[in-house]
């Protein structure tokens, strides 16, 4: 999993309607007046951009954690697959050197 940062700009939004009415030559008629309309459309647009930047910033943020869980989750894994392997060779050496033993006392009482 990857993450690459980006910056947005939030601002300058387009100071008037007209200006950028004017940039595709087609006119608009607003009601409620176009200053009064960005009076209220810029603030929900920053607050909406803001709080959609969290929004992906806390994805961003369980998602790297989970990354890291299911990595120490498939290690954990590992470590215990080696421990076992090498608990049983062990268990396995020290069955080995008490029948060698046994074997050994028998072999004696025979002489």
């Amino acid at each position: 999993m990857t993450q690459t940062p980006v910056v947005e700009p939030l601002l300058p939004v387009p100071a008037s309607i007209e200006a950028a009415a004017s940039a595709d030559q087609t006119e608009y008629i607003f009601e409620p007046d176009a200053e009064a309309l960005l009076s209220r459309l810029v603030p929900m647009y920053l607050e909406t951009s803001i709080f959609r930047a969290l929004l992906e910033s806390q994805a961003s943020e369980l998602g790297a954690r989970m990354t890291a869980m299911d990595s120490a989750t498939k290690n954990a894994k590992d470590m215990i697959a080696g421990l076992t392997l090498q608990y049983n060779r062990a268990r396995q050496a020290a069955i080995t050197k008490e029948l060698m033993e046994i074997i050994g006392g028998a072999e004696a009482l025979k002489e």
